[in-house]
């Protein structure tokens, strides 16, 4: 069990070599705030003054220190023990003053000489007979006020500084509290509550129990009966300041703290003190790693997956560029053709993209936007009317003038276009998109920007070119329409059917207020009093028909009777006699298409040319509907990508710019040493613990003899 730590600590000098720890180690982290005595019970743990003094913060760097036991048969003769800094190689030093001096040399070198602080480490090994096997970890203490050239957060920064170390799963904490201040404020105990709420990995170390107020003392907060701890609170005495001014040693302070808790707390003296403290956390550090060993080992391997993968994603420097050029432009074409054909072996899951995402523009975004433009859509009777009435010119005419349908019609095809060309746009970007998928996708690109930049210009280049091209071809499909009516198609609605249709319509019963009704019958009576008494049942059209009038293409000339009695004939006669004009001549207003005056025959035609047009726009629309997606991809996809291999080939493959173009980029160089690095460290990790098992096996041997 001995060797455990030192094994740990072998995995902490290998990770640091790479300057981060991969893997989460078991260490101890000690935690409190400024001077409660933390550097203190590390030299005591240790036996050697080696830590620098001072007034206000004075570590303002993390210390992590590796204490190793060394068999008294290895040791070195006349040494307590020596020591070795990893930032300084293989150097030994055997004095302890240096060891303080190098400590604050190397905290001023990277945090300043005015009490700033850093979150970078200083890694030193003790070597001794003397010691136990333990790490540990010295972090600044918390202080609130900044002082010096420390920055107004360094509350914050210190808080998120301990906090990297403590949330670690496998750190335990080990959280200094002064006895003369009440544990129930303790910024470390805090702390250590936050990460480590359960306490299973929380030791608390009460200090400064010689410098209680008179008539106090701390049995209570030493046995948990004030805040209780599940691994302990134990009680040490540090030396004072004028105990270190009287050059008082170690040695002897520890004597005089056995004799303070044998003369003041005699009944829990021997689970305290600073010899307990040290052997308690040998245990706990011990029985720590045993039980983290299986999850470094997963840790560990799965940690070495993962880099090894990243440096097959990485790729090994090139040496031969022009074939490595050939094929990364390969790839890249065959991606990208892949990608909307739907063959790519990388699908979506979360939206549609690329071919899929063409259809879904033709088959349900393009088409909505045509079904939406009604084949009427911004027409009204008034439209209609004048443009009638305008090809008739100053004669009056007896049938609908074609020219009036075709130049109503003509004005509805062009409202096909603007939906058309937008179709043209959203394949156009999802063309873009589509670029950008597959450079992300050819890992090459990621090592080699300026190759990346140039294959993603010529392709834009492309799509340009070819844009304005299916533009044109969209805009000819809408003068192709426009260009020849052609009425004879068999799915238009001619005009003899049109015709009966409207006259269907137009014999529809209309209601007549019966106001209205009731003063032309007195009118009538007035003119023709004898037509009251012998035309009432004569044929149901006159003007006492019953509240109703039918109106119909020839209203306006036939009168108000369909049937054969005298009444009929006297309307026809006085229909006559308010329409001496003739048969197509315009009575109405100035402008045909007020409502209230508007004639019968007019009605008829504006319906019939309605049903005209309506009935022809549908049929352009769904020729349009289904010749657009077709020149779409005639013009724009399948040509971007039949051309697109040979079109990056002939624009990139030349030998005077394979150097640049196959120049990585210095973030990927880093990456690539970076992860090398890693990859070594992770595998010298997997070595070491098989040493772990080495020792378990040997351990098993011993007990069975």
């Amino acid at each position: 069990m001995e060797k455990l730590i030192p094994v740990i600590n072998k995995l902490q000098d290998v990770f640091n070599t790479v300057g981060r720890e991969a893997i989460h180690l078991p260490q101890i982290a000690v935690v409190g705030t400024q001077s409660t005595g933390k550097s203190s019970v590390l030299e005591s743990i240790v036996g050697r003054d080696f830590l620098p003094r001072g007034t206000g913060i004075v570590t303002r760097r993390p210390l992590v220190l590796q204490l190793l036991h060394v068999p008294e048969n290895d040791a070195r003769p006349g040494l307590w023990g020596w020591a070795k800094f990893l930032h300084k190689g293989e150097r030994v030093y055997e004095d302890f003053d240096e060891i303080r001096n190098e400590i604050a040399s190397e905290t001023e070198s990277v945090a300043g000489s005015n009490k700033g602080i850093s979150s970078e480490p200083i890694r030193l090994t003790i070597y001794s007979s003397h010691v136990l096997n333990l790490t540990l970890i010295d972090l600044p203490g918390i202080t609130r006020v900044p002082v010096g050239d420390q920055p107004d957060d360094i509350e914050e920064q210190l808080r998120e500084m301990i906090l990297l170390y403590i949330t670690n799963p496998n750190c335990i904490i080990l959280a200094v509290h002064a006895a003369n201040t009440d544990l129930a404020t303790s910024e470390s105990l805090k702390l250590a509550k936050e990460v480590d709420p359960s306490g299973d990995r929380s030791v608390v170390v009460c200090t400064k129990l010689d410098l209680m107020d008179a008539g106090t003392d701390a049995h209570d907060i030493l046995t948990g009966r004030v805040i209780p701890v599940k691994l302990g609170i134990i009680g040490v005495v540090n030396r004072s300041q004028q105990d270190i001014l009287d050059n008082k040693g170690i040695e002897d302070a520890l004597l005089d703290e056995q004799t303070f808790f044998r003369r003041n707390y005699p009944s829990i003296a021997l689970r305290n003190g600073t010899q307990f403290l040290t052997k308690t956390l040998n245990k706990l550090l011990m029985t720590h790693i045993r039980n983290c060993l299986p999850t470094l080992r997963q840790d560990i391997s799965k940690k070495l997956s993962i880099y090894e993968s990243q440096i097959v994603e990485l790729g090994e420097p090139v040496d031969n560029k022009g074939p490595a050029l050939l094929q990364s432009l390969t790839r890249f074409a065959c991606n990208y053709t892949e990608k909307i054909d739907g063959t790519s072996r990388d699908i979506e899951t979360h939206q549609l993209s690329g071919g899929a995402r063409i259809c879904y523009i033709f088959h349900h975004t393009f088409t909505e936007a045509l079904k939406a433009i009604e084949p009427l859509e911004g027409l009204n009777r008034s439209d209609i009317l004048h443009a009638i009435s305008n090809a008739m010119g100053p004669r009056p005419a007896l049938f609908v003038s074609e020219i009036a349908f075709e130049l109503l019609v003509k004005k509805q095809i062009r409202l096909l276009l603007p939906p058309s060309l937008q179709c043209v746009e959203l394949v156009y970007e999802e063309l873009q998109r589509i670029i950008q998928y597959s450079l992300s996708f050819v890992r090459d690109f990621q090592r080699f920007p300026i190759l990346r930049d140039k294959v993603n210009q010529v392709v834009m280049s492309l799509l340009r070119e070819r844009q304005p091209i299916a533009n044109q071809m969209i805009e000819s499909l809408i003068s192709i329409e426009l260009a020849y009516i052609n009425t004879n198609h068999p799915d238009f609605v001619g005009g003899t059917r049109a015709a009966y249709e409207s006259y269907m319509v137009m014999a529809q019963p209309k209601p007549i207020p019966y106001q209205s009704l009731k003063q032309g019958d007195e009118k009538t009576e007035e003119k023709n009093p004898s037509s009251s008494s012998t035309g009432g049942g004569a044929g149901g059209g006159g003007s006492g028909g019953g509240g109703w009038r039918f109106w119909s293409g020839r209203s306006q000339e036939g009168g108000g009777g369909g049937g054969g009695g005298g009444g009929g004939v006297e309307g026809s006669r006085s229909s006559e006699k308010k329409h001496d004009g003739g048969l197509n001549a315009f009575t109405g207003p100035s402008d045909p298409s007020t409502a209230n005056d508007m004639q019968g025959k007019q009605l008829f035609d504006c319906g019939l040319i309605e049903k005209l047009i309506t009935s022809y726009f549908l049929i352009v629309r769904k020729s349009i509907q289904d010749s657009v997606p077709k020149a779409v991809m005639h013009c724009l996809v399948n040509d971007v990508r039949d051309r697109l291999q040979s079109k990056l080939i002939t624009e990139l493959y030349k030998k005077e710019s394979f150097d640049l173009l196959m120049e990585e980029s210095p973030e990927t160089i880093a990456r690539r040493e970076e992860v090398q690095e890693m990859v070594f460290a992770l595998q010298k990790a997997s070595e070491i613990l098989n040493e772990i098992r080495d020792i378990q096996y040997e351990s098993s041997i011993i007990g069975t003899i």
